[in-house]
């Protein structure tokens, strides 16, 4: 499965928060931003932490690429 963050970079600068924002707010360990830079597959309850933190839903902060 692939996916992409750019969504999340998008809405975060749209938001004026920064990644570091969003980690300390979500409580995301810093492998998983790693992950999340590098496009990788995230647990889904790590991304429900980003999308109550953001106001946001699933599709607001990723998608699914075709490889």
């Amino acid at each position: 499965m692939a996916v992409s963050y750019n969504k999340l970079w998008k809405l975060l600068i749209d938001k004026k928060m920064s990644a570091a924002d969003l980690r300390r707010a979500a409580a995301i360990a810093p492998n998983t931003m790693t992950k999340l830079r590098r496009d990788e597959v995230v647990a889904l309850p790590i991304l429900d932490r980003i999308c109550d933190v953001l106001k946001a839903d699933y599709g607001d902060i990723m998608e699914h690429v075709n490889s």
